[in-house]
């Protein structure tokens, strides 16, 4: 029987999820159509944008997208008109492309946290500026200090922009930032879905022009099942302590040899980035998955290629980036997780140092 642990790549579709999609699919109709169909498929998409709007910010404008790389990309390139951007070095990949090669990189601390005073002097050393700064990362699951990095871009009149990709349904959000990009299935929710949520009064162009639809900010008809699967994936109570204790329960057991990332960090409490000094993370995530288990190192985002982490690099780990992997405990992952991972990934440990030996 597998073993799935790669949570944080997507999340397997909640019921309630997977009953919003079918429901919608069978309603039909195109939400910018005005006849009966067309005004059902109305209801349904603003019933799921008050539903997105109330769990993760009230009030805040709800802008629905393709996924959340799109939702990151409309910020930046919006709200980034005529703004400096400055990016954390550890941020996810497509926030990292559509910053570009002109944006300022900050710098994080050993436990993976951004460094506010490097944020506060290059705040001060020019004009505005948007900042981008994820709730909780996706390889190791750090969280940053948003109330902080708020206060700071308030009192330096900078936006910013939050990726909640990871971070969304898994405990409350920070508040404080000016906008805020949610991805579907990262919630339990099928995948082309995702929204950026917005602070009232700001200006947003489209990066993708069509027949106004989304107020004018995102051409296109909207994927509405998979929005409606989107709104409708909400955890359960006890959810994320449940996961936590599994979580400890793993990085408990792990021999000495076995490095957690950012450990002494509060972290997203289904995520744990495990590097074995000496063994590559392709090999480890092939031998585990040989065994049943699932796992990936870092970010699932390279066509399936597995690189050395931009993340544990910026954290100061030096050759072990390329030895983590990261796992991630899905919302139904089973009560005998933590002890089978543990046993695969010890028996796996033990198997790799004869063969090194």
């Amino acid at each position: 029987m597998t073993l799935y642990m790669d949570a944080n790549a997507t999340e397997p579709l909640r019921p309630a999820a997977r009953g919003a999609v079918l429901a919608a699919l069978e309603a039909g109709g195109n939400p910018s159509s005005v006849h009966a169909a067309g005004r059902g498929a109305r209801r349904l998409l603003e019933a799921a944008r008050e539903a997105v709007a109330a769990r993760f910010a009230p009030g805040f404008e709800v802008v629905f997208t393709a996924g959340g790389t799109e939702a990151n990309a409309l910020a930046i390139h919006g709200l980034g008109q005529g703004r400096r951007v400055l990016v954390g070095a550890t941020e996810h990949p497509a926030v990292l492309a559509a910053a570009g090669p002109a944006a300022t990189v900050l710098p994080v601390l050993a436990d993976g946290t951004l460094d506010l005073a490097a944020l506060e002097a290059v705040l001060a050393e020019g004009p505005p500026a948007l900042v981008c700064a994820m709730a909780a990362n996706n390889e190791t699951g750090v969280r940053h200090p948003i109330a902080e990095v708020s206060a700071l871009c308030r009192a330096h009149g900078a936006l910013l922009h939050m990726d909640a990709v990871q971070a969304a349904g898994r405990g409350a959000l920070p508040v404080g930032a000016d906008s805020i990009a949610l991805s579907g299935h990262k919630l339990g929710g099928p995948p082309g879905a995702g929204a950026l949520l917005l602070r009232p009064g700001l200006h947003l162009p489209a990066l993708i022009a069509g027949g106004g639809q989304e107020r004018g900010k995102r051409g296109g008809t909207e994927p509405l099942p998979a929005l409606a699967g989107m709104a409708a994936a909400v955890p359960e109570p006890g959810e994320a302590a449940r996961l936590a204790a599994l979580r400890d329960r793993i990085e408990a057991g792990l021999p000495g040899e076995g490095v957690i990332a950012g450990r002494g960090a509060p972290r997203l409490p289904n995520t744990s980035l495990i590097l074995l000094p000496g063994v590559a993370a392709e090999t480890q995530v092939i031998a585990l998955d040989l065994a049943g288990v699932r796992v990936s190192a870092g970010a699932a985002c390279s066509s399936g290629k597995v690189a050395r982490s931009h993340v544990l690099a910026a954290m100061g780990f030096g050759e072990l980036a390329g030895c983590g992997i990261r796992v991630s405990l899905p919302w139904n992952a089973p009560e005998d997780a933590a002890e089978r991972f543990l046993e695969a990934w010890s028996a796996m440990r033990r198997r790799l140092s004869k063969s090194a030996a």
